[in-house]
């Protein structure tokens, strides 16, 4: 068994980032700018964007951070996408999820520019990753995908079992795992909650990627021998001889499923680490003009 590890991988990947940026100011260039916007005081929203700011300065990007409370209007909301639309100072930009129940989620997202979209989330870059032509990943399958790539684990005429249908990760997951690429070249399988038998498919599966937010969903019996288990699922479970008082746990009874793979994410660990390296990656696409000439 092979652990995949996601935070070397991020590393990796952000040290070739910091190198590409060190190289664009050498020759008087532009240096990558992210913006986030954040609304609210959530604790996991506000650690992720923390981190994605101390990512950018690790790498040399420029970053801005703008905040608002609960009770920001839409329209105000709107408004500021807008002007980071047209700057020319920002190259890509987020708006952190979720956002308070009287602001639209969807039609903030579609207000951001697609080529700013360095999530990956508006229906324009969806439709282009579904039609096989370049465009911003979301980041989460991005890093799956990175993952594999450089363990070089063949996908080609695999059978390939994704666990969740959100639009963050599932959806966009097995649309990438079975387009004639690599990875990808799978014939996949996307389960969901309502799934009859879950475990008659996963157990036929050589790749299986969960992320449904389920501890220990997936369990020994439920993987067959040799197979590449990925584990996207986080969920915090309470735990007393932490200090924090939870601890973090997959969707997969990572114990007992270990032996039994020949490739597998801990958590966490895992896949978690990548999701911040693959947005600075998108965002030096953006301020290349990779997607969008």
């Amino acid at each position: 068994m092979i652990l995949l590890d996601g935070k070397r991988t991020s590393e990796a990947i952000q040290q070739e980032i910091a190198a590409e940026v060190a190289d664009i100011r050498v020759h008087g260039g532009k240096v990558p700018h992210l913006a986030a916007i954040l609304v609210g005081n959530d604790g996991g929203s506000v650690t992720y964007v923390t981190n994605k700011v101390l990512a950018c300065e690790k790498v040399g990007f420029g970053s801005t951070l703008i905040r608002y409370e609960d009770d920001v209007t839409e329209e105000e909301l709107l408004d500021k996408i807008q002007e980071l639309n047209n700057s020319d100072e920002i190259d890509g930009f987020i708006v952190q999820l979720p956002l308070p129940r009287h602001i639209n989620s969807q039609k903030v997202l579609e207000a951001v520019d697609p080529r700013k979209d360095v999530d990956g989330f508006h229906p324009v870059n969806v439709g282009r990753m579904v039609a096989g032509l370049t465009s911003f990943l979301p980041a989460t399958p991005y890093g799956i995908l990175q993952l594999l790539e450089r363990y070089n684990i063949e996908t080609s005429g695999k059978h390939c079992v994704v666990i969740g249908r959100s639009n963050i990760v599932g959806s966009p997951m097995s649309i990438l795992m079975a387009k004639a690429a690599y990875p990808g070249n799978s014939t996949v399988t996307l389960c969901h909650r309502n799934t009859v038998d879950l475990a008659y498919h996963t157990r036929q599966a050589d790749i299986i990627i969960s992320a449904v937010g389920i501890p220990g969903l997936l369990t020994a019996d439920m993987v067959k021998e040799g197979a590449v288990v990925i584990d996207v699922g986080t969920t915090r479970v309470p735990d007393d001889s932490r200090k924090s008082g939870y601890r973090l746990r997959g969707d997969v009874d990572f114990e007992n499923v270990a032996p039994k793979c020949s490739y597998i994410t801990p958590v966490p660990g895992g896949v978690g680490p990548l999701t911040i390296a693959m947005l600075l990656k998108n965002t030096l696409r953006a301020a290349k003009r990779e997607i969008y000439a």
